[in-house]
């Protein structure tokens, strides 16, 4: 037997709000990340590049918030596996930590080679 309910389009969407009504509550580096895609994100509308560049560039800029979330989902439920220290839920969450690190260095990449493109 499953423990969730019968998919329904708007209750999982309530499910997806809640979720991030709490991570925005908890988490610092999420609530950093947002500030920082509200800050950039207008400033796309700017940049004389092509449309495929601005989008790669939010995505980009997407991804990080994207996996601070699966980062955050990783540390909770091992969270609630153990409060001891276990090797295994170490493993798990510095791999959830590397997910957020891999997409900071993919932002940078992208977002310093496009302004690059942009503006020499």
């Amino acid at each position: 037997m499953r423990n969730q309910p019968k998919y329904h389009f708007f209750k999982n969407t309530t499910y997806a709000l809640k979720g991030l009504r709490d991570i925005i509550a908890h988490e610092t580096s999420f609530r950093l990340e947002l500030i920082l895609v509200l800050l950039l994100t207008p400033f796309l509308f700017f940049i004389p590049l092509e449309l495929s560049y601005k989008l790669l560039m939010f995505i980009a800029l997407m991804g990080m918030p994207i996996a601070e979330a699966m980062n955050s989902a990783i540390e909770r439920v091992t969270d609630l596996v153990t409060l001891e220290y276990h090797e295994m839920a170490g493993r798990a969450k510095d791999a959830g930590s590397a997910v957020v690190f891999l997409s900071i260095v993919v932002f940078v990449a992208v977002w310093f080679f496009c302004l690059v493109k942009a503006y020499m």
